[in-house]
C-alpha cells in the first residue's frame, strides 16, 4: 500500500513504480477525498501497475475512481458513516453497479477494529471474530444475489491466531470465495514479520489464501520492506521453514502498530512506534498489549481492543486505557505518561 499522499501525483507514481520493481503484484492506493480521486485518474495515465483503490467512508467516490483502477476495496464497517439513513445494501449495490460498469473487481475488507456496529452488538464484547465472519458472509450473500462474482474477501486482525481462526471458519463455509490474507497492524520488523509468517504458514499450508499483504510499520520511503518480507515468507513456507505459533500462555508484551500509509497525519508516528517499543522492553514478560496507531480513521476503534492505546494526530497523541480516553499529549510528552500507565497496569496484574 502506498504511503504517499495520493494527491501528490509525482510522489505516488514514483512509489508505485518502486513497489512494482520490488515485486509487488497489486498496489493499494487510498482515496478519501475528491482531490485524491482526481489525482488517481492522473496517476493511472502514468503507470500500468495493477491498482486497488482503498475507499473509506465515502463510498460514492467509487464512481470517480473506478475507470482508473482494477479493484475497489471497501470496509463493511465503514459504510454506515456516510449517508447513515440509507441501508447498507443500497450502498453495496451502488459499488457493484460501478464496479461492473468499469470492469473492476471488489474486495470486501473486514477488519477487527472497525466491525459493522449492527453486527458487533449481536455478540459478546469479547468476541471479535464471530461478527467479522458474520459480516463477511452477509456481504458475500448480497454480492451473489446481485450477480456479482468478481470479489475477494479479507478478514484481518492484529492477532495471528485470530487471523487463522477467522479465515479457517470463513473458508469452511465459503471455500469457493478467494481470500486475501493479512495480519493488520503487525508492527515493526522483525516482530511484525514473525507475526505475519505465523498466520500465513498455518493458512497457506491448508490451502487457504490467494493473495497476501504484509503490513509493517516502516518509514514511507521503505515500503519495499513489506514486499521483500512477503516474498521471503512465501519462500520459507514453500521450503518448509516454519516458525510456528507460540505456546499457549507464553505471550508477553505485544506492541501493535499500523503500517505507514497515506492517512498518517504526522510522520513522527513511525519514530514514536519505535520509541514505544524501546521504552517498554522492561515489560517484555508481561501479557500486556499496546497499540500505536497513525491516524483517526482506524485509531479510535483499534485502540479499544488493547490494554493501552495511542492514536496519533497532527500535533497530539491520544492516550487510552482500553476504551477510556486518558487525554491528549504532545509527541514529546507521551512516552513518560505511557510508562506511568504501563507501570500501573503491571502493578495491578502482579497483585
Amino acid at each position: 500500500m502506498c504511503a504517499t499522499k495520493t494527491a501528490d501525483i509525482d510522489a505516488t507514481v514514483a512509489q508505485i513504480e518502486h513497489l512494482v520493481q520490488a515485486g509487488a503484484d497489486i498496489i493499494r492506493v487510498a482515496v478519501d477525498t475528491k482531490a485524491d480521486a482526481q489525482a488517481l485518474v492522473e496517476i493511472r495515465k502514468r503507470t500500468r501497475a495493477n491498482l486497488s483503490c482503498d475507499l473509506q467512508e465515502n463510498y460514492r467516490l467509487a464512481a470517480d475512481i473506478a475507470p482508473a483502477v482494477d479493484k475497489i476495496r471497501y470496509n463493511p464497517g465503514h459504510l454506515f458513516h456516510h449517508e447513515r439513513t440509507k441501508p447498507w445494501q443500497e450502498k453495496v449495490k451502488f459499488l457493484v453497479d460501478v464496479a461492473g460498469a468499469n470492469d473492476c473487481a471488489i474486495r470486501v475488507g473486514v477488519n477487527c477494529g472497525s466491525i459493522d456496529p449492527a453486527k458487533r452488538e449481536n455478540y459478546p464484547k469479547e468476541d471479535r471474530i464471530s461478527p467479522m465472519i458474520d459480516s463477511a458472509l452477509e456481504h458475500c450473500e448480497l454480492l451473489d444475489k446481485l450477480g456479482f462474482t468478481r470479489y475477494v474477501v479479507s478478514l484481518k486482525n492484529s492477532d495471528p491466531a485470530a487471523v487463522v481462526e477467522a479465515n479457517r471458519a470463513f473458508a469452511a463455509k465459503r471455500p469457493e470465495v478467494p481470500l486475501h490474507l493479512g495480519v493488520t497492524e503487525a508492527g515493526m520488523p522483525p516482530e511484525g514479520v514473525l507475526k505475519t509468517q505465523r498466520a500465513f504458514e498455518q493458512l497457506l499450508t491448508a490451502g487457504i489464501g490467494d493473495t497476501i499483504r504484509v503490513s509493517l510499520t516502516v518509514p514511507a520511503f521503505e515500503k519495499e520492506q513489506e514486499i521483500l518480507a512477503g516474498r521471503k515468507i512465501l519462500n520459507d513456507i514453500a521450503a518448509g521453514r516454519f516458525v510456528g505459533m507460540p505456546a499457549e500462555g507464553s505471550q508477553g508484551l505485544d506492541i501493535i502498530s499500523c503500517p505507514s500509509c497515506s492517512r498518517v497525519e504526522n510522520s513522527a508516528f513511525v519514530d514514536l512506534a519505535v520509541k514505544v517499543r524501546d521504552a517498554t522492553r522492561y515489560a517484555a514478560e508481561h501479557a500486556i498489549s499496546i497499540a500505536v496507531m497513525g491516524c483517526r480513521v482506524n485509531g479510535p476503534g483499534e485502540t479499544d481492543m488493547t490494554d493501552l492505546g495511542l492514536w496519533c494526530g497532527p500535533k497530539y497523541v491520544n492516550l487510552k486505557r482500553g476504551e477510556a480516553t486518558l487525554g491528549s499529549f504532545t509527541y514529546e510528552e507521551i512516552l513518560p505518561r505511557l510508562k506511568q500507565e504501563l507501570d500501573t497496569l503491571i502493578a495491578a496484574k502482579s497483585r
